[in-house]
């Protein structure tokens, strides 16, 4: 077990305030921006880009990631990218399907379904 110098926990001390007044910073921005209206996708890609990086800033910093070995950054990057495609797949799907405005083409493709 070593022993941290007053220097040395200072430094940290002075990491975690710049984080956190980060993490402050972008919240106050999320508010913010949730007054614009970008579209109802645009919201939505600003807000998660923002929690994406307070996100990370949380990982790196408050849960000491920013130190460890670069297994832990690829685990990382393959799970956000699987969670990507898990959402994108549903997501893409549904978009596919909402801009018919004619319910009959739904019978009509159904009828078509059964002559098959």
């Amino acid at each position: 077990m070593s022993s941290h110098t007053p220097e040395e926990i200072r430094a940290h001390v002075r990491v975690y305030l710049k984080v956190f007044g980060a993490l402050a910073v972008l919240t106050v921005v999320t508010v913010g921006v949730s007054y614009i209206d970008l579209g109802g996708s645009g919201n939505i890609a600003v807000a998660l880009a923002i929690a994406l990086v307070k996100a990370g800033l949380v990982a790196m910093f408050f849960m000491h990631l920013k130190g460890e070995v670069s297994s832990i950054f690829r685990t990382l990057i393959l799970t956000a990218l699987f969670f990507v495609v898990l959402m994108v797949l549903p997501l893409s799907h549904f978009a596919d399907h909402t801009g018919d405005p004619n319910p009959e083409t739904l019978v009509v493709h159904e009828d078509a379904a059964e002559h098959h």
